[in-house]
């Protein structure tokens, strides 16, 4: 039996589904990752996203070669051409099976839906695997039988579910070799399109560099994650966002690294311990929106969860949005954080919803021009996390932030970078201002002036009270 498996989103070796199976049945195993630079293009994908990616398949084609494991690479502009590709592959290497593991975007499912036909035509069996979340996408629903919309109830459900089964544990790797006859392409150093100057020490490529960055934050963050996880300039988020996105590391593998460093063994266990709690809570975030993206894939199509936003008359201000764009707008903690992004590829969780909030609700610009920029620029880049996170910022999607609730970035500053030092390493102008002076550009803009620093470019109250408004109106139609 000769299998293929086709690698995505899930590139590692370890604890993949859908390539262990293949492995397991194989008497012959050959692998593929199809480049697709104008789909990746029309997706927005970050160049340090892409570069990653290629950082990764060099690893991994390493990694595969010690069990006789072939990788094959192939280029085509669209992934349209994806069936097309496979179909040829398959009849040179005389393919019986295709494995591979499910994408839940809407664009991702069609093509694989074609795949599945093509290959069907030439009596090729296809068989796809959940293994990007714990539980499949749309598993857990109410008793209606429709799918959860809010998180605590799903996170209740996700826990339930989770607790009373082993979905959580990882699946052990294969030692089985094979003979490796056919030779893996060499993996491209760039794509054109997507040239990356940067470096990318901060995420070094590979499963097992994975594994040691998941180990280093369970053995020095894990407990202390719900006392300082907000505060950027400590560095105390796990950073494996990059890898859960790629499928360098998988959930389960999280899971599994948090309950070891406890020795519990019981997923409900993990409750008892605040840091772990709200860790955990992240994790299932991650699987909410993918659910959420299944069940509903207007949100694939840029379309606001909650219908009646839609009517929302947004600004139209191109200057605001460079400004934002370009860490300008006169907020000392909302331009550290966008400087963060375009300097590095990556942003504080806390200050993505900052910034978002601050485009979204303060600005009042169409969130989905903040969505964007963040794809063309997050080395983690992932459309279910990002659009879920831009509308809840914007109070347009599922159990969205209430209309409201909008955050002071002066606060936020004053609260989570009290002594100004993650705003001073990215606005360097800035270093000689007090804290009290720095957290308030309204009360003391003749100091940041001097320090050829902008002037707000909208007074917060102001634009937080129209933002209201208008929201307020929606309630009234």
């Amino acid at each position: 039996m000769r299998n293929l498996h086709w690698f995505r989103s899930d590139l590692r070796v370890t604890d993949n589904k859908a390539l262990t199976e293949a492995i397991r049945t194989a008497d012959e195993l050959i692998t593929i990752f199809i480049i697709t630079p104008q789909t990746w293009h029309y997706h927005d994908a970050a160049a340090i996203k892409v570069q990653f990616i290629l950082n990764n398949l060099a690893t991994l084609s390493a990694t595969l070669a010690k069990q006789g494991i072939p990788l094959l690479v192939e280029q085509t502009d669209h992934f349209v051409d994806c069936p097309k590709i496979l179909h040829t592959i398959a009849k040179k290497y005389q393919i019986d099976r295709l494995y591979f593991n499910k994408q839940y975007e809407w664009d991702e499912r069609q093509r694989d839906n074609k795949v599945i036909a093509t290959l069907a035509c030439q009596d090729i069996v296809t068989y796809a695997y959940d293994d990007q979340t714990i539980l499949s996408p749309g598993k857990i629903i109410n008793q209606q039988g429709k799918p959860l919309k809010i998180f605590t109830p799903f996170k209740k459900n996700w826990l339930l579910n989770t607790t009373h089964s082993t979905n959580w544990k990882p699946i052990a790797k294969s030692q089985k070799k094979f003979s490796g006859k056919i030779k893996s392409t060499i993996i491209p150093s760039q794509v054109s399109g997507f040239h990356y100057h940067g470096n990318l020490d901060l995420w070094p490529a590979g499963e097992k560099q994975a594994q040691l960055l998941l180990t280093k934050f369970c053995q020095n963050n894990l407990l202390k994650y719900h006392l300082r996880r907000d505060y950027p300039a400590f560095d105390c988020t796990s950073k494996l966002s990059p890898y859960l996105a790629q499928g360098v590391l998988s959930v389960r593998q999280c899971i599994h690294a948090t309950m070891k460093t406890l020795a519990v063994d019981s997923i409900s266990e993990l409750l008892n311990f605040p840091g772990p709690s709200v860790w955990l809570s992240e994790l299932i975030w991650r699987d909410f929106y993918k659910h959420i993206m299944y069940c509903f894939p207007e949100v694939c199509w840029h379309q606001p969860m909650r219908k009646e936003t839609t009517q929302l008359h947004w600004n139209n201000n191109s200057s605001q949005f460079q400004a934002w764009r370009k860490g300008q707008t006169g907020f000392p903690l909302v331009d550290a954080a966008m400087r963060q992004l375009n300097q590095t590829g990556w942003m504080h969780n806390r200050l993505r919803m900052v910034t978002a909030m601050f485009l979204a609700k303060i600005l009042f610009l169409d969130w989905r021009l903040g969505e964007r920029y963040f794809m063309q620029k997050l080395i983690d880049g992932d459309l279910a996390a990002n659009n879920g996170g831009w509308q809840w910022c914007a109070s347009t999607g599922t159990d969205a932030v209430p209309y409201f609730r909008i955050f002071n970035p002066m606060l936020q500053s004053k609260y989570y970078d009290p002594d100004g030092v993650f705003i001073k390493k990215y606005c360097p102008e800035l270093i000689s201002l007090a804290p009290h002076i720095l957290h308030n550009p309204y009360l003391h803009h003749d100091h940041f002036k001097i320090l050829n620093y902008p002037n707000p470019i909208v007074d917060y109250t102001t634009m937080r009270q129209e933002v209201i408004q208008a929201f307020k109106n929606l309630q009234k139609k």
